[in-house]
This record gives structure tokens, sequence and C-alpha cells, in this order.
């Protein structure tokens, strides 16, 4: 088997969305003689130095208890530094419940700029976290029935200390290079122990490793920039590291899998990256450049969570913007909802619904989808309409949306929602 195979055989080890589904490790897992585990939302992970603890994440806040029990277990402190390798919500939600007398909480130095971003668009995430997230409280009412008393509040921590690119800290017997790079968020941090080998990245290049990145999150968030991306895994291989320590799964090991994992993730990447905008350069139209750019099986990773034509879209859209120079009414509010129901209204509902189906039996869903919406702008109750479009996002489901973990999300929601007949969802 050659090593190519062997990215092969790790990309289908890692299928997608199956793998985002939060796994608590009790007691802590033993990843290496001085690295534990915690499973979560996102690991958070425990470092042992000679005579104290160094914690790195700390997961959502109503993980932290679990995280800290189980921790403690294996060292209940002293903890001198707390670090979060980025500012996402489920790498720093429980900062405040590690923190002692004398602990110092690292980051780099965007970190705060990231959290104020996340802060802004808080209730749009929240009014939507359904769609893709477990909103029950199962984990929540578990791991507080478990942890009576301490405290579950999300922190928002300020930093005690924050860098530019890299920090170097001896702890205890412990060396570690902290690291800065671009991936998710512009304060990405990697924790690098050069003695050990040990790169620990979290989510720095997406939660799925090695799959194509998530260059804009249907959830919403800022775009992602390829340029930093790639720099980053270039530094990642500049360090050669024996074992690469992600934020979710098993740690990835062997210097040589690593090095050829991130050199099929840049190369990938940077072809999307040139594919897009030599179609841009060359007068090819937006939809087309989604439609035709399809990664060669040389460059095969996986796309369980990001998905190439979303980022040729993503990588178009931060180039030049969101007019595509194809229509004037890009310029002015959308029509297109208005449009389709004055076509709808001539044609009729039924005569619509009728060209829905055709399109739907033809395997062209999301026309389908188009249709039915019109159809359901003129007659919002129609029973109809309700299961065309439900139809149509099972269909969707059925021709592979059901892998990568936000579009299965939003295509069962969708599909149960209409199944049901509810009322849609304000847009």
């Amino acid at each position: 088997m050659t090593i190519e195979d062997e990215v092969d055989r790790l990309i289908d080890e890692r299928p997608g969305k199956e793998l985002l589904i939060p796994c608590y490790d009790d007691p802590a897992h033993r990843v290496t003689e001085i690295l534990y585990r915690s499973g979560g939302t996102t690991a958070a992970y425990c470092l042992l130095t000679d005579r104290s603890r160094i914690i790195v994440n700390t997961g959502m806040g109503y993980e932290a208890p679990h995280h800290k029990r189980v921790f403690d277990a294996v060292r209940p402190g002293p903890t001198p530094y707390v670090m979060s390798t980025q500012a996402h919500v489920d790498h720093v939600g429980g900062v405040e419940l590690f923190r002692e007398p004398g602990t110092v909480y690292v980051a780099q130095e965007n970190n705060l700029a990231c959290q104020r971003d996340d802060a802004r668009i808080r209730p749009l995430r929240f009014r939507t976290a359904g769609i893709w997230f477990d909103m029950t409280g199962r984990d929540a009412v578990r791991i507080a029935k478990e942890n009576p008393g301490v405290s579950m509040g999300q922190d928002e921590p300020t930093p005690d200390l924050t860098f530019d690119e890299r920090l170097d800290l001896e702890v205890d017997g412990l060396h570690l290079q902290l690291i800065a790079a671009v991936g998710e968020t512009i304060d990405g941090m990697i924790v690098w122990l050069p003695e050990h080998k040990v790169a620990l990245i979290s989510n720095l290049l997406g939660p799925l490793f090695p799959h194509f990145p998530n260059l804009n999150t249907l959830r919403g968030d800022r775009y992602r920039f390829v340029e930093p991306y790639l720099h980053s895994v270039r530094l990642l291989r500049e360090l050669q590291p024996e074992m690469l320590v992600t934020g979710r799964h098993e740690p990835i090991v062997g210097g040589e899998l690593i090095d050829a994992s991130l050199a099929r993730l840049h190369n990938a990447v940077e072809w999307v990256h040139r594919e897009t905008v030599d179609g841009m350069n060359t007068g090819v139209d937006l939809w087309h450049l989604m439609r035709e750019i399809r990664l060669p099986s040389h460059l095969r990773v996986g796309q369980g969570y990001g998905k190439v034509p979303w980022a040729v879209r993503t990588i178009w859209e931060t180039y030049v913007g969101w007019f595509k120079l194809t229509s004037t009414t890009e310029l002015y509010p959308d029509q297109q909802l208005d449009a389709r129901t004055v076509l709808t209204a001539a044609l009729g509902v039924a005569g619509t619904l009728d060209l829905a189906r055709q399109a739907l039996g033809r395997g062209d869903a999301a026309l389908a989808v188009l249709l039915a919406e019109g159809a359901l702008a003129v007659d919002p109750d129609h029973q109809g309409a309700g299961l065309v479009m439900a139809d149509a996002h099972q269909a969707l489901l059925d021709a592979g949306g059901d892998v990568n973990f936000w579009e299965s999300g939003w295509l069962e929601w969708e599909r149960r929602r209409w199944a049901a007949g509810a009322e849609p969802p304000p847009r």
C-alpha cells in the first residue's frame, strides 16, 4: 500500500458528519504519557508537565465541568496556563472554571476580535442552531447531574497574555511553542511540542481531517481566505509532526502519513482556488464554475464539512464581491420570489406544480424546490406544494446530500418541516 493509498484510507475512515456527534471521554483518554483528551463538542486537552498541567481548549460552558472532573482525576493542578487554539465558543466556554490563582489565559492576539464577531451574530446563531445541533440540552442535563453545584456558564474570557506570531513557553520541564495560524478563524494557534513532535491544531483546518475546508459556514460566519489557510498548511508541514492532534476523533500518527495528507489537502485547495480565478478571468460565470469545478482523483479529500462548489462561490465573492455581472436585478433587492409568484399566478398553481413534479422526475430537485416555492407564494397552505418540497429535499438527500454535515442538516430540517406541513420559517 502506497502512502497515497494510506491517505485515501484515512479519508474513508473519517467520512463526515458522524464524527461531529459529541462523544465524551470518561475517564479522560490517554493520548500519550503527557497528553490526555476529554471529548465533547470539540475536544479539550490536558498537558502534563513535571509538576503541573496545561489545559488546551475548555469546551462549551456546560461541558467544562465534565472536562474538569476527568482532568482533575489525572492531575488536579496546579494550572499555570489555559490556552485556546481559537476563539469559537466551543473552545473558550470553560476558561473561567479552569482558572486558579495565578493561572494565565493565553491566546493569539486576534482572540477578542473573533469573540466579538461571534457575539454580534449570536441571536442569529441561536435562532438557527437547531437546524444542525441538538438543542434538547440532554448532554447539559447529564453533566449538571454528574457535577452538582459546578458553574456551567458560558465564559467570554479576556486573555491575560497574547502574542502575534510565536510564543515560547517553558513550563515545569515542558517546552511549548505557540504558533499563530489562520484557518477557521484569524486567531488560530498551533500548540507545538518540539521535543515530542506533537502538534495540537484542534479545528484549525476544520474539525474533520483531511477534509476540504469550509470557507463559509451555512450557519453564518465571516469568509475564510484561501491563501492564509494554505500558508498554515505549509507551516505545519515545515514542523514535520509525528502526531497531529485534531478537535475531533483520534490523532493522526506517523510523519509520512501526516505530511502526505497535508500535501493532498494543500494541493486540493490550491487547485480549486486556481481553477476558480482562472475561470473568473476568462469570463466563465459563477454558476457554471460551481457546476464544473471538481477535484481530480489524485487530489481527492473528504467533503464532509466543506464542499468544493461552496468554496468556488466563496473564492469568487472574496475577490470580486456579490455582483456577478450577469443581471441588472443583482443591483436591487431580490425579486426572484416575486417573479415566481407572478409566473405561478399566470400559469396556475396546479400547472406550476406539474412542472415541479416533472423536474423532480428527471432528477432536477433544486428546480423543483424553486417551482414549489413559487406555488407556495401564491397559496401558502397548498398541501401538494408542501409534498413536492418534502419529496424534493428527500431527493437531494438521496443524491448525495446526506454526506456533508451542513448540507445534510439543512436538507433534513427542510424535509421534516414540509413533511409535517409546518409553516415556512422567516427567510
